[in-house]
């Protein structure tokens, strides 16, 4: 998952208030456990009022970790005609009932350093961060749809009116390999 994109740039002072859903829980991604293939379609331009995508194939293992409190993701892909890897970490917080995503990939320099955070409820998920696109401020949602856990879906939206409005820029339909 490129989910960050080389434009960002730390995040703003700002902190966003999130509240967990009742029905969040440690299992919220236990549905992604395993090897998939993953099927992206993502805006060639963001806020750009673009409606050109990119399509591409990757692949996407996940395990967990922490006895279960948090688990691992490896991504594999290849972008503009190289080798791309990608590593999301994803921490649930048992007192607050959030989860907490970081990523790091091999085009970039470190880890992010706002993860995106938010919890499920209905078997949908929803995290946020703010963050910076282009010298704006702009809010980030990583949506989880694991209503059929057999083919999830996690999209990308980005908002610059806090959330009012948002353009979706990336889907990834994924099939389940093992």
């Amino acid at each position: 998952m490129i989910q960050r994109s080389e434009e960002t740039t730390a995040a703003p002072a700002k902190k966003r208030t999130i509240v967990a859903s009742a029905t969040s829980s440690e299992h919220d991604f236990d549905f992604l456990v395993g090897k998939w293939k993953v099927q992206n379609r993502m805006l060639k331009s963001r806020l750009t009022n673009s409606n050109e995508w990119i399509e591409f194939d990757s692949e996407l293992h996940m395990s967990k970790a922490l006895l279960g409190r948090s688990n691992v993701e490896h991504y594999y892909s290849t972008w503009n005609g190289k080798p791309f890897e990608g590593m999301a970490i994803r921490l649930y917080d048992r007192q607050t009932r959030l989860w907490s995503v970081y990523w790091v990939d091999s085009n970039g320099g470190g880890m992010d350093g706002t993860p995106v955070t938010g919890s499920f409820e209905n078997g949908v998920g929803k995290l946020y961060a703010d963050d910076m696109f282009e010298g704006r401020p702009i809010v980030i949602l990583y949506q989880w749809d694991a209503r059929d856990p057999e083919h999830p879906v996690w999209s990308q939206a980005i908002s610059t009116d806090d959330g009012a409005t948002w353009e979706w820029n990336w889907y990834m339909r994924l099939s389940k390999l093992y």
